[in-house]
């Protein structure tokens, strides 16, 4: 082996290492944010309110307090906490921020594997091959994904399960306007619910009846005697489930199954709306975002501008990658050349632009509070590193594992353009 071959070999191992973290790094914790105060003890939250980064999501990073005074069946929802803490200012939701980058980052890490892959290769033909066909998959993926019927289908669990984090809030609305109902009222939601041993009249539907109540009618709701034998009394709802029913689901189908349940119930609230659930991410982002900006502040003359500026970067950032691949395959077929160092170049940035959208995503959050928030704050960019003071509160951001990884990620491609740089003056040198 002479030195020359020494050196491609590997460089080439370096990438193949390195294309071999983008799934760790899909996976794993970026960056974590806290907060500190004297109402969250350090006995009942060591790490504080705490939730994690990732490139599909944020996630809850509060664990489970086990300790002989302190009894959890379940780690606090620290998201959830941090969302109800930021609503008093004004903020949105964390789970708002970056809806489309959080969906295209699997399509991005796919990109970046295509380009390093072909750039290992330094014989046109197949250099060539490797990116018609990794490009043309990954078209089609992205495709069906973003324009086809149950594209959320072919995402990940975690992806999925981190879009979760803002569903399911209208039983707790119901909840809160019964507080103030009157009794027929109360009794009426209960009935709605499947709850209080009452029912609805008959021809009423559950959506009907909440409606009425909350706008203030008194429903006459039918008992139910509980005296009944089980052969007399109709079958319960668990007995008989309907044809639709999620109580068999487990894992990707009970998420997508919960997803289309909220998008139906959310388009019957819209005065005239009629759109079906089609599962698509061009229908499920800008959906999702405008539920997720709704958790708190529900002003559609604000939501709806700032739902249609993401639906367009949605599809912008979809052509825009079909035309990245296009633009690639055409000027780095060659291994020599100025479009070559790109294929390597661009993916060890990713430490660069994961900061830059950070930040950036921290800075709207700051400069873009909701005028319904129960306090005034001047515009102002949380913490990106280190750590800062909000009001009573003590914040902490620090870069987690997966970070790290993307810094490894960017050292050994740095390191196998250089061998690979070295080479190729070698071999002009010798010419």
């Amino acid at each position: 082996m002479n030195a020359k071959s020494g050196k491609m070999i590997l460089s080439s191992i370096l990438i193949v290492l390195a294309v071999g973290l983008l799934f760790p790094i899909y996976n794993a914790p970026i960056w974590w944010v806290s907060l500190e105060a004297p109402q969250y003890p350090e006995e009942a939250f060591p790490d504080g309110v705490r939730i994690l980064f990732h490139l599909n999501g944020v996630f809850n990073g509060c664990k489970k307090i086990e300790k002989t005074e302190i009894i959890e069946e379940e780690a606090l929802d620290c998201v959830h906490e941090m969302d109800t803490i930021n609503h008093y200012v004004g903020m949105y939701p964390i789970a708002s921020g970056g809806p489309v980058e959080l969906y295209f980052s699997i399509f991005l890490l796919a990109l970046v594997g295509v380009m390093l892959l072909a750039y290992i290769c330094v014989r046109p033909l197949i250099r060539t091959g490797i990116m018609v066909v990794g490009f043309g998959a990954l078209a089609v993926f992205m495709g069906m994904s973003w324009l086809g019927n149950d594209g959320l289908n072919l995402l990940s669990n975690n992806y999925l399960d981190g879009r979760i984090t803002v569903i399911g809030e209208e039983a707790a609305d119901v909840q809160d306007k019964a507080a103030s109902a009157s009794d027929e009222q109360l009794a009426a939601m209960k009935a709605a619910l499947g709850e209080g041993g009452v029912d609805l009249p008959e021809g009423m539907g559950a959506l009907e009846a909440l409606k009425a109540s909350q706008a203030g009618e008194d429903i006459e709701v039918v008992e139910i005697d509980e005296t009944e034998s089980a052969e007399e009394s109709p079958p319960t709802q668990t007995e008989v489930q309907p044809e639709n029913s999620t109580a068999d689901l487990t894992g990707k189908d009970l998420s997508l199954a919960y997803f289309e349940e909220a998008f139906v119930e959310f388009q019957k609230r819209l005065p005239g709306e009629d759109e079906e659930w089609n599962g698509s991410g061009s229908q499920f982002v800008p959906w999702h975002y405008q539920k997720s900006l709704g958790k708190y502040f529900r002003d559609p003359a604000v939501l709806a501008p700032m739902v249609a500026k993401i639906k367009t970067a949605g599809n912008i950032l979809f052509w825009g990658l079909l035309a990245i691949m296009v633009f690639l395959l055409v000027m780095a077929r060659k291994p020599k050349g100025v479009f070559n160092w790109m294929l390597i170049l661009i993916p060890m940035g990713l430490p660069v632009y994961f900061i830059i959208e950070y930040v950036t995503w921290l800075w709207w959050y700051g400069h873009n509070m909701s005028s319904m928030g129960a306090f005034t704050l001047k515009p102002f960019t949380p913490t990106a590193f280190g750590q800062g003071k909000v009001a009573q509160f003590t914040t902490n951001s620090y870069p987690d594992v997966g970070f790290w990884l993307i810094v490894l990620f960017a050292v050994l491609l740095g390191v196998a353009a250089y061998l690979r740089k070295q080479e190729q003056e070698s071999a002009e040198n010798n010419q």
